[in-house]
């Protein structure tokens, strides 16, 4: 079973930056597309980027030219580098591998997500 475990949130001022890290365990991330996601209150999850296993980005509208998702091979981990934070970006973040290409549903490997607060 693949195990995915996301680090790196907090709470940041309107402006500010975080560093979202997804570790896989039990398996190897480079099988899979892996996806951020972000769950506001009281609504349904959202896709925010997602790259694949051959390096190909998709990112929601909303985050476009602020958010920036990578992968490190070598250490078996996933990035998503978050700049220009707004109020509206808090939520939970949640990594995913669900397929090997962006957008595929095939499998459902969450992890547990990481708390991301944007307020003054």
């Amino acid at each position: 079973q693949l195990q995915l475990v996301e680090s790196g949130g907090g709470k940041v001022q309107p402006g500010g930056s975080l560093r979202l890290s997804c570790a896989a365990s039990g398996g190897t991330a480079n099988y899979y597309a892996i996806g951020w996601y972000l769950q506001a209150p009281g609504k349904e999850r959202e896709g925010v980027a997602c790259i694949s296993t051959s390096g190909d980005i998709q990112y929601a509208d909303s985050v476009k030219d602020r958010f920036t998702i990578s992968r490190d091979n070598a250490k078996n981990t996933v990035y998503l580098q978050m700049n220009s934070l707004k109020p509206e970006d808090t939520a939970v973040y949640y990594c995913a591998a669900l397929g090997r290409y962006c957008g595929d549903y095939e499998y459902d490997y969450w992890g547990q997500g990481t708390q991301v607060t944007v307020s003054s």
